[in-house]
């Protein structure tokens, strides 16, 4: 198994220590990228040498992608580590060589994460004997790399003490280690995923005002169903209300299906039906695309025939 020990400044930290409850947090990085990671991997977080330099807290990973700063904070708020969207521009443009223009939304990298917690200064640990001094963003550390796996063993227990449950490690080669699949998948993380999946288009109308979209489950949650992408679809509001209330459907084809009694119930939906049997519009990575099992559990178990 490994950790991602990533390096943070004291404001961040500090801001989202005073708020435990804020259990899912975006990891952001102001010149974009994104970090390759198997879905509930430790990430821990280490502050700058000029805060302290030890690991005040940590989480596991939940997905990773570029978006606008607007995006992040829409999705995140106060997950993101400040108090507002401005502030957060402000952040943000420090870190540039330039501050952000007033008609700018620049993409930052977000890093995912959820089941996070923090700990006082005075419980920090010290940095791993393999850290070097060079390093401004972080690296990964495989268990011979830490000493007695004090960093992993230290960053489960505090999960689990924040209640989240006992993380199980899960053998399979994904980007090599282990997995650790945690209690409770992000909902945050999968809103942002769903949307950045689709790239902010609803998958049925093409409408690209952000404000008006929403990430659906194909099974809600509390019906089995899971926060991945492949269980989601970037829908315009009201396609979404109509998608759960069974009025809409997706077919394994990703055909969009009207029922019936859109018509027979309200005596409208034109635009809808002029869309019957025309395929949505999906994402690029396979991986990523609405799964079979979910839309025939929604055909067979929430779409009105």
């Amino acid at each position: 198994m490994r950790v991602y020990v990533g390096v943070t400044d004291g404001s961040w930290y500090r801001f989202l220590a005073a708020r435990p409850h804020l259990t899912e947090v975006n990891f952001w990085m102001p010149g974009g990228g994104r970090r390759r990671m198997a879905d509930g991997e430790p990430f821990a977080f280490k502050l700058h040498k000029a805060d302290g330099g030890g690991i005040v807290g940590g989480g596991l990973f939940a997905g990773s992608l570029e978006m606008p700063v607007s995006d992040a904070w829409r999705v995140y708020g106060e997950g993101n580590g400040v108090a507002s969207l401005e502030e957060m521009r402000a952040s943000v443009g420090r870190y540039r060589a330039a501050p952000i223009e007033a008609d700018e939304d620049p993409a930052i990298g977000c890093v995912l994460l959820r089941d996070v917690f923090f700990v006082e200064p005075e419980r920090s640990l010290p940095p791993p004997a393999a850290w070097s001094a060079n390093l401004v963003q972080g690296m990964f550390l495989a268990e011979a790399e830490v000493d007695g796996n004090s960093t992993i063993e230290w960053l489960l227990a505090g999960v689990v003490e924040r209640g989240f449950g006992d993380p199980q490690a899960v053998p399979g080669e994904v980007f090599g280690p282990d997995q650790m699949r945690p209690s409770r998948p992000g909902q945050q993380a999968f809103k942002l995923m769903v949307l950045g999946a689709y790239h902010g288009r609803c998958a049925v109308t093409g409408e690209r005002i952000r404000p008006v979209l929403e990430a659906a489950h194909i099974r809600p949650v509390n019906e089995g169903g899971l926060n991945r992408v492949d269980n989601g679809l970037l829908l315009r509001s009201d396609v979404h209300t109509l998608f759960d209330a069974g009025y809409l459907g997706v077919d394994p084809k990703m055909r969009l299906m009207v029922s019936l009694r859109l018509r027979a119930e309200f005596d409208n939906g034109e635009e809808f039906y002029e869309r019957a049997g025309s395929e949505i519009a999906i994402p690029e990575r396979r991986a990523d695309r609405p799964a079979r099992e979910f839309l025939e559990w929604h055909a067979d178990t929430c779409f009105r025939t």
